[in-house]
């Protein structure tokens, strides 16, 4: 059921209740949840109020805020400084070849992210997790893997609220990183509207976890999603990927906002 509701600082409040999404989690033989923040209403809502607060890790998601804080930190340039791939064979072909940021974050290439994380260091991103209050900033999993299905987790609240922030600038970032992070992050742009968003797949055990978050800015409003999805690792779901953006679009254009 797709709960509406309202954040106190310390509590959740049911405001209204929905039934007209949850058969597309069904229908897809997944579970999971989509979850919600409407600006101009200032209303949260939910398919699953258990799993609003459920953090798991952010894997590729972690990208977003990766790429402000590499844009910050200048462990590039800016989004077309090149890095070379080194030769070595990765998991999906497109990642065998040299990268900039804006082709990193489209193509969600990891190693290049790794590569940006070696550069930024373990001390800095202590700091910026903290300042950004994302998630339970542990980074103990290590500098190259702790958003990869290992130490730092996020709840769909925890990406919502921080995709809030980073929309209305509030967060320890110049203009210059705001500017150009903001526009790496367009995945499709129409006289309707901008979605901004990243995916995300952590291959966890016993269940994999999908994300989809992101915002989509209108002419008169804006709405931060983070669709949260599983499947067991022991019964791989062979549309699993996909299915992370289609739930996510159908909800979105029930809910009138694509």
């Amino acid at each position: 059921m797709l709960l509406l509701i309202l954040l106190s600082t310390h509590a959740l409040f049911a405001q209204k209740t929905l039934t007209q999404f949850d058969h597309y989690f069904e229908e897809a033989g997944l579970k999971g949840s989509f979850s919600l923040y409407d600006l101009k209403k200032k209303e949260y809502a939910t398919t699953d109020k258990n799993d609003f607060i459920k953090a798991t890790s952010p894997a590729s998601t972690f990208k977003v805020p990766n790429t402000f804080i590499a844009l910050e930190e200048k462990a590039v340039q800016d989004e077309n400084e090149i890095i070379k791939w080194d030769g070595t064979p990765k998991r999906l072909k497109i990642w065998e070849q040299d990268y900039d940021l804006k082709n990193a974050y489209k193509n969600s290439a990891f190693w290049f992210y790794q590569e940006l994380a070696k550069r930024v260091g373990e001390a800095k991103y202590h700091t910026y997790l903290k300042k950004l209050d994302y998630g339970n900033q542990d980074i103990s999993g290590g500098l190259t893997t702790f958003w990869l299905g290992s130490s730092l987790k996020i709840s769909p609240k925890g990406q919502l609220e921080f995709l809030q922030k980073l929309y209305a600038e509030t967060l320890p970032f110049s203009q210059r990183t705001y500017r150009i992070g903001k526009e790496i992050m367009i995945e499709e742009k129409t006289e309707a509207y901008t979605l901004r968003a990243k995916t995300g797949w952590a291959d966890t055990k016993p269940e994999h976890v999908g994300w989809y978050v992101g915002y989509v800015e209108t002419k008169d409003n804006v709405y931060f999603f983070a669709t949260h999805l599983y499947q067991p690792d022991a019964q791989q779901h062979e549309d699993f990927g996909n299915q992370r953006k289609l739930i996510t679009r159908k909800i979105l254009s029930g809910l009138g906002v694509l």
